[in-house]
């Protein structure tokens, strides 16, 4: 099983546009809402694909409410830890290329209680697992080691963990030595200090972040699918999707793919390309399709001088 921690979830609502042209009025052709934040995201990718998972996530006030009742429609598995706060709510435009701009809420600060809470239910709930992913941004109220101390917890009960967060949190876990850290390429940027415009630079970069503790980096990006990097081994991969619909979650459903097949090597990052592909055939996060319409390409002899779509 695999437990995903987030400490910072949402209610997301999409919105579809034909397009966005500033200070307009934009007609929606559709929306929807939908439980959301990183880790929620990779519990939701792996009920999809039939594979047992833990959601823990604080939840609080109406849209905390309204989150809960999401989480349970699904049948996800899900541990609340109640906070006084009330959880955020976000919104994402979506225009008819797959093309997204996410307006994301600050969110509620916790409790030096709450953060306590947050963390004993994460390790109770990984008695029974054998991996932990803690993902997405850290609220007020806990501090950057936050991240740290809980991942030494978990590999005192043996547990591989994961991480997927950004900007300082990020730089502090992977001094703690993750077995798996899946930064995209703006969150390379902001721990290395150099935005990467080639395969070769992705590479370099992940490489820099194992040299600073991360055993294995998963690099997504985007259309360019994802590089992997760890210890002799460094592959490129893609599944090229022709029409996607949206990218929202697909770095999560990328990670949650990875993990699921075993969290290292390249037939782990097949799957999880798969499972990234598959979720950008969709309008949200929540899907129930265990197969993608896309081929997986995997490229052990990189073009370092290859440039980045984006």
């Amino acid at each position: 099983m695999i437990v995903t921690v987030t400490p910072n979830p949402s209610v997301d609502r999409t919105i579809f546009v034909d397009g966005l042209v500033r200070g307009s009025v934009i007609r929606a052709k559709r929306s929807l809402s939908e439980p959301s934040g990183k880790g929620v995201n990779v519990s939701l990718a792996l009920q999809a694909h039939r594979h047992p998972t833990t959601a823990v996530l604080p939840l609080g006030g109406t849209m905390g409410a309204q989150l809960s009742e999401m989480l349970t429609a699904t049948g996800m598995t899900f541990r609340p830890v109640p906070i006084q706060g009330s959880t955020r709510s976000n919104v994402s435009l979506t225009e008819p290329d797959g093309t997204v701009t996410k307006i994301n809420e600050h969110g509620p600060a916790l409790t030096p209680d709450e953060a306590r809470a947050l963390r004993d239910a994460a390790l109770a709930a990984s008695r029974e697992a054998h991996c932990l992913a803690v993902c997405g941004s850290l609220p007020e109220g806990l501090d950057d080691a936050f991240y740290p101390e809980l991942l030494g917890a978990a590999r005192e009960l043996g547990l591989r963990v994961a991480v997927d967060t950004s900007g300082v949190a990020l730089q502090w876990a992977v001094k703690a030595g993750p077995d798996v850290i899946k930064p995209n390429r703006e969150e390379l940027a902001e721990a290395t200090g150099s935005m990467p415009a080639t395969v070769g630079e992705v590479v370099a970069a992940a490489r820099l972040l194992r040299e600073r503790g991360a055993r294995t980096v998963l690099a997504s990006l985007g259309p360019d699918g994802a590089v992997l990097v760890e210890d002799d081994l460094v592959v490129h991969g893609e599944a090229p999707v022709e029409r996607p619909v949206s990218t929202v979650g697909a770095g999560d459903a990328l990670l949650a793919g990875f993990l699921a097949a075993g969290g290292t090597g390249p037939e782990a990052l097949a799957a999880g390309l798969l499972w990234a592909a598959a979720s950008v055939q969709h309008p949200g996060t929540l899907f129930t399709a265990t197969k993608a319409d896309a081929t997986v390409i995997l490229h052990e002899t990189l073009d370092p001088a290859r440039r980045l779509t984006h």
